[in-house]
């Protein structure tokens, strides 16, 4: 008796302990940001610095070394990209009228004569949308007056721009102690458990984010160099575009194919670039789902797509744009530890 007793107060110890973790999270969640950017940078970094450390290199000498060289690629592709990135946006911000002005005097007769449908007037609609875009400018000067002008704000986001890169080093420097620390704080009882667990989940996380890191790469690099081939003065923005938001099945191609079409054939005013753009997506497509995604990616997670595009989902609406980079991170780990309840599950009586 006395012992279901123990047991019961021990659980009702660690429900009640992670109720005041989950409220702490919960109030601090606006200052958070930067320390759980910079352990997922640790995290991350940590099996670089672990090879440099194969090299008979001391930790602190890797982790300088691996600082350096991230600071000079991100510094090189800001010097290198950031004004040609700015120049294609405002391209595409051109763009936008003329599509709609085509959809106005084009798709929209037809719609109207091929099924019925009632042309909508969307001129209202084109021009206040152009007036926002033509005073897009003014709008980020006023924002960054703003900026300037609002000492808080302003010291909050250097603040956090200099906490990241510290916290990233810190982390990384005292890595292998973290992880030992947080080892002793684990009940012995279920210890060897949560650390099997846990080196699992490392496997799926490490594997997962390498791999899908390069498909994004590669796929933004193709689309971007295809439609800049093709003569899209926003070849590029557009692949990046694309790039980023393949992570969610289908989803890249999708909307690749819509935005690439309407703006090449605004820009280009033939129907052959289109089935270029066509061509472009559907042979990237394929070779995303033929060679990319098994060769790098696999199916390290074991969501079904319906699933992923539920997770990124649920994920930026709970937690925002933050959320969204989580979501299939954090779906990965869920997913180790439903397939060891499930196991036991199996082997118990309730399911026997």
């Amino acid at each position: 008796m006395e012992s279901l007793t123990l047991q019961l107060w021990n659980k009702l110890f660690f429900i009640v302990l992670l109720l005041l973790f989950s409220g702490l999270v919960y109030l601090l969640a606006p200052m958070l940001m930067p320390f759980l950017i910079g352990a997922l940078l640790a995290y991350l970094v940590n099996p670089l610095v672990m090879k440099l450390m194969r090299l008979r290199l001391p930790r602190l000498l890797s982790i300088i070394i691996i600082f350096s060289l991230l600071f000079s690629v991100i510094l090189l592709l800001i010097l290198l990209f950031i004004p040609i990135i700015q120049k294609q946006i405002s391209n595409l911000i051109d763009t936008i009228p003329k599509i709609m002005t085509w959809g106005e005097e084009t798709v929209m007769p037809w719609l109207s004569n091929q099924f019925g449908i009632h042309e909508p007037s969307i001129g209202s609609l084109k021009t206040t949308l152009v007036a926002h875009l033509t005073q897009t400018s003014g709008t980020t000067e006023k924002f960054l007056d703003t900026i300037l002008h609002s000492s808080f704000i302003l010291l909050e986001w250097l603040i956090n721009l200099i906490l990241i890169p510290v916290v990233t080093f810190y982390l990384l420097l005292d890595w292998n102690k973290v992880i030992a620390n947080l080892r002793h704080l684990l009940p012995r009882r279920i210890e060897p458990v949560v650390v099997n667990l846990m080196k699992e989940c490392d496997i799926v996380l490490s594997a997962f984010f390498r791999g899908q890191l390069l498909v994004m790469l590669a796929l933004g690099l193709f689309y971007a160099a295809g439609l800049t081939l093709i003569g899209l003065h926003t070849g590029l923005i557009l692949g990046l575009i694309v790039g980023i938001i393949s992570i969610v099945p289908y989803l890249g191609v999708i909307i690749g194919i819509i935005l690439a079409s309407m703006v090449s054939f605004v820009q280009l005013q033939s129907l052959s670039s289109v089935l270029f753009v066509l061509l472009l997506f559907s042979t990237g497509h394929i070779v995303e789902h033929l060679y990319l995604t098994p060769r790098f990616v696999g199916n390290r997670i074991g969501l079904h797509p319906v699933a992923v595009i539920f997770a990124i989902l649920a994920g930026g609406q709970l937690f925002g744009f933050f959320g969204i980079l989580l979501a299939l991170p954090v779906a990965a780990v869920i997913m180790v530890w439903l397939r060891y309840l499930i196991k036991n599950y199996h082997q118990s009586a309730l399911y026997k």
